[in-house]
């Protein structure tokens, strides 16, 4: 136990998060274990530890995070991706529509995603 400090603790932490909320996201081909809630909760403590990892280890959680955020946000939106037959089809997007882009332009993505 002397060798091990906080700082690799934390990094282990974040990265059972990470797996975890992956395969609570079904990500793994289990629908057995998918739990959005439990994803969505692994997703926001990853987010709130990320400021304590080091410099050089963040840049990978914050790709793995931010990929869970899209698997999310997939699961969550229930297909929100799929089109629409065009007569389903609004011609000028709701205020709602508005709201949520712009909350999603807030997301962090990775450059080239």
């Amino acid at each position: 136990m002397r060798k091990i400090t906080v700082r690799d603790v934390v990094l282990q932490t974040v990265v059972s998060l990470v797996n975890l909320s992956g395969r609570r996201l079904g990500l793994t081909g289990a629908p057995e274990e998918k739990d959005l809630e439990q994803a969505r909760l692994g997703i926001d403590a990853v987010r709130a530890l990320l400021p304590l990892l080091p410099d050089d280890e963040m840049a990978p959680v914050r790709d793995a995070l931010s990929q869970l955020q899209v698997a999310y946000a997939r699961e969550a939106g229930g297909g929100a991706g799929q089109e629409q037959p065009a007569e389903d089809q609004p011609s000028e997007p709701s205020a709602e529509d508005q709201e949520r882009a712009k909350a999603r332009s807030k997301i962090w993505t990775p450059p080239g995603t």
